[in-house]
């Protein structure tokens, strides 16, 4: 599989979360010497046309043209201050959450750079943010960046596994993408315990059990510094976030190599990391972890 970043789409509402993602895809563009395309979608009034009195109808179509020539504009502003002007600027009509995937996949783009827009929680039980809707529909990976501004530098990434069957192809990307950013990979496995007991001897055995099984994976040749690392806590999301704060890493890479029905009920973990996470997450999609 090849695992080259030609086109990026990055994905704005003209938040501050899409801002910075905006500095992260200039960032990944700078070292894959990659073009970047931007969309936005400007919710579709058609469904609520049907239920509305004719003479609300073109007041409506108005709004709607009204917000698709103020968001191009927006964007040409943007593209004409950014240090890479974008190849092509999109504007769409309709659920975000849809469209952007398609988009992506329309348009040949390998990687999709989006913010995590907060929702009630209500509405993150019931719909999920545009940004997990995208993630869930997308074939290609995909960085959601935090609201927190920050200078987009990716020296250190952290790599989650379970041990599941794809996570060779999840390692394949994440030594791509740091070979590629002369950065540190550390993988990580949380051991979790819920709240069992279990005496120090068993823990210890436990994380020693899982040590070996990281350090005897597949090795890869080449200058990038990888550490293998077991820690113990709660549940494997909490686990995960606490150690990339405490040890200051640039970027998560996890994939959501989970069942729909997980991902419809409970959340995947790596959209869990992505709600904690203070630091961007670069998902994969499923595609990339099929053996």
């Amino acid at each position: 599989m090849n695992y080259q970043i030609k086109n990026i789409l990055w994905s704005t509402d003209f938040s501050a979360e899409s801002l910075t993602a905006l500095n992260y895809a200039n960032y990944l563009a700078e070292h894959f010497k990659a073009s970047i395309k931007a969309v936005h979608v400007v919710p579709d009034f058609a469904p609520a046309l049907y239920e509305t009195r004719a003479m609300m109808v073109a007041d409506l179509v108005k709004r709607q043209e009204d917000l698709i020539v103020k968001a191009r504009k927006r964007l040409e502003k943007i593209s004409a201050k950014n240090p890479i002007k974008f190849s092509k600027i999109l504007i769409e009509t309709g659920p975000a959450g849809k469209k952007v995937p398609e988009i992506a996949e329309k348009e040949h783009c390998q990687l999709i750079a989006v913010g995590r827009k907060g929702m009630s929680a209500l509405e993150k039980i019931l719909l999920g943010s545009v940004a997990n809707q995208i993630l869930r529909r997308s074939k290609v990976p995909v960085l959601i960046a935090p609201k927190k501004r920050r200078q987009a530098q990716i020296k250190k990434i952290l790599v989650p596994t379970d041990f599941s069957a794809g996570e060779e192809r999840e390692r394949d990307y994440a030594w791509t993408l740091a070979s590629k950013l002369q950065a540190d990979l550390t993988l990580i496995y949380v051991l979790e315990l819920y709240d069992f007991k279990f005496s120090p001897e068993e823990v210890k055995a436990l994380m020693d059990e899982a040590l070996t099984r990281l350090q005897n994976r597949k090795k890869r040749r080449g200058n990038i510094k990888v550490d293998e690392v077991v820690i113990r806590d709660l549940n494997a999301p909490a686990g995960i976030v606490t150690y990339a704060n405490r040890h200051k890493f640039d970027l998560i890479l996890m994939s959501t190599c989970v069942s729909p029905v997980e991902r419809f009920f409970l959340g995947s973990t790596t959209e869990k990391v992505i709600s904690y996470a203070t630091m961007p997450v670069l998902a994969l999609p499923a595609a990339y972890c099929k053996t």
